[in-house]
């Protein structure tokens, strides 16, 4: 397993740049991952206190920055370094505040992973979730340096649980202590002999909390809902808006209103998009030139407000489970106590089926379904409300994730 994954390494940096002639994502990831090293000679010097932080994408650093900003705060003398494996997270937040570097994660060979650690070398080192990359843990492990993973989510498929896995398997043994989102992962550790393990829960909880905390108020958005019934749909696909315009157009009473922030903005796709729809529809690239407070839909083309725009939500529907790109993230929208819907692709998404379970949020499979849910939520109130207190109730019984956390490494660390 060890020669064909560095095999695999060696041939992905040669293939990777020449998918990047046909895939501008992965031309970005090829021409970053060219200027990680450079960076890092430039920001970060031989004798500077460093920490590492390490997200795959924008979906993981969202979930460990509560614990990122908290650590910080305990180590005011050092350096952060913050890396990225996709392009979905470095360009968004490639001038993240909390950093002082920010850079591609290098690919994983053994020459890598030792420049990437002599330019970095991490005093702790902080993985989100279930980005491994075995040759800079191998690495790492040997300088001794601390590591701990965080909201750690297993399934019994993964390699690490396989009986031909021991590569990967013995990667996880590069962290001192791995904090599980749930009970069924921290029994899959066991399973391997892993057992600095504790159950902490999902950090995603704490950040979408501290919202409440920050001002969420869009004067444009409460003009455009002028005190009406308002959908918020977030981060939809094509087959999520499919659904959502043809019901708009044939179903929805007049006095509902609907922002759509589709996941991606590209220019054809709003258009195309806006065209779709019969009822008079803005842009929010058109927000300025408009009486926002006469349209029924709100296109948000652009990026950074959807958290606020949630606090406008009576119900909200959430996009990814229509298809198999991949649920997004539902607590962003429930933590203002509104019932979500879903499409019904969430079987890796434990906090989508504990909500199902309590009923605030609703899956869908077809045009029906979601008609009748919708529905039910726009003329029955006290279910509206009900089944949004449920999901308020539910994020708010499981935060405390960055306490615990928090509290293992200040008592295991000196600075």
């Amino acid at each position: 397993m060890k020669i064909i994954y560095n095999l695999s390494i060696f041939l992905a940096s040669l293939l990777l740049p020449l998918i990047g002639f046909f895939n501008s994502k992965i031309k970005y990831g090829v021409i970053g991952r060219r200027k990680t090293f450079s960076k890092l000679k430039q920001h970060i010097s031989k004798t500077d206190k460093t920490l590492w932080f390490h997200s795959a994408s924008l979906g993981e650093y969202e979930q460990g920055l509560p614990v990122f900003s908290e650590i910080k705060k305990h180590y005011p003398n050092h350096k952060v370094i913050l890396t990225f494996f996709s392009p979905s997270g470095y360009q968004i937040r490639k001038n993240s505040p909390l950093a002082d570097c920010v850079v591609y994660l290098p690919l994983d060979s053994k020459r890598h992973a030792k420049t990437f650690l002599d330019l970095v070398h991490p005093d702790l080192t902080i993985f989100v979730k279930y980005d491994i990359w075995p040759n800079l843990l191998s690495a790492l492990k040997k300088r001794q340096g601390r590591a701990i993973l965080i909201s750690a989510l297993f399934r019994k498929e993964q390699l690490f649980f396989k009986p031909y896995g021991s590569f990967m398997r013995d990667a996880l043994f590069a962290f001192e202590h791995i904090f599980t989102q749930d009970e069924a992962s921290k029994h899959l550790l066991h399973s391997i002999n892993y057992n600095a393990v504790s159950i902490s829960g999902d950090t995603r909880f704490d950040r979408v909390t501290n919202q409440l905390k920050t001002d969420n108020s869009l004067d444009f958005i409460a003009t455009f809902k002028n005190n009406q019934l308002c959908c918020v749909a977030g981060s939809t696909w094509p087959e999520d808006e499919k659904l959502l315009v043809n019901y708009i157009n044939t179903t929805a009473p007049s006095t509902v209103k609907f922002i759509i922030a589709p996941h991606n903005i590209k220019p054809n796709q709003i258009h195309q998009l806006k065209n779709s729809l019969k009822v008079n529809t803005v842009l929010y690239s058109e927000k300025d030139k408009v009486d926002l407070s006469t349209a029924q839909v709100f296109i948000i083309d652009t990026i950074g407000i959807l958290t606020k725009i949630y606090n406008y939500a009576d119900m909200a529907y959430i996009g990814g489970a229509m298809g198999t790109t991949g649920l997004h993230n539902t607590l962003e929208a429930a933590v203002f106590g509104v019932p979500v819907i879903i499409g019904d692709n969430y079987e890796k998404f434990p906090e989508a089926k504990a909500m199902i379970k309590n009923q605030g949020m609703f899956a869908v499979k077809n045009q029906e379904e979601l008609n009748q849910i919708l529905n039910k939520l726009t003329n029955n109130t006290t279910f509206r409300e009900d089944s949004g207190r449920k999901n308020a109730t539910y994020i708010h019984k499981n935060a405390g994730a960055i306490d615990l956390i928090s509290k293992y490494l200040t008592s295991n660390t000196s600075n």
